[in-house]
């Protein structure tokens, strides 16, 4: 596959309907957009290979799975050079469902699901906290989680 492949408005509107609803079918796009289904495939392949397009992902709302606690950790590094071991010893802890390295005032800021405070105490005490290289952490819990959308690429602006 050549790497010159661009990025065309078919290929945006094909991208925006999709993060819309992950489970529209190619058949459904394609009578949206006057373009055939295997079109949309062939384009979808393309943007898979050029790692545009990773993994679908289901969005599942978790307090009806019983988890009903969203927090916020600010994670604090003895050293920035622990970094790696934090990350990997992180990544071990299914309630740790995204890790950011960041700027500011702390090294990492994760967030993570849990059944309830217990459960929360237990993930930061029991496990976050006795990672090697974590000097300290700050928690914020989540009250509601307003919206969470997807970007409409469409209005990014062109690449250089």
């Amino acid at each position: 596959m050549a790497l010159n492949y661009e990025i065309d408005n078919i290929d945006i509107q094909i991208l925006n309907i999709l993060m819309e609803n992950a489970f529209t079918p190619y058949t459904e796009i394609g009578k949206k957009l006057f373009i055939s289904a295997g079109t949309v495939h062939v384009r979808m392949n393309k943007m898979e290979k050029l790692g545009i397009v990773r993994s679908p992902q289901l969005q599942i709302d978790l307090a009806k799975l019983g988890m009903d606690i969203t927090a916020f950790i600010g994670v604090y590094l003895i050293r920035s050079d622990s970094y790696d071991q934090v990350v990997r010893e992180l990544k071990k802890i299914d309630a740790v469902i995204s890790c950011n390295y960041t700027t500011g005032n702390y090294s990492l800021f994760l967030k993570i699901v849990c059944r309830d405070t217990q459960h929360l105490r237990e993930i930061l005490h029991d496990k976050i906290q006795k990672i090697e290289g974590i000097s300290r952490t700050e928690t914020l819990i989540s009250l509601e989680e307003s919206f969470n959308r997807p970007i409409n690429i469409a209005e990014l602006p062109a690449s250089s």
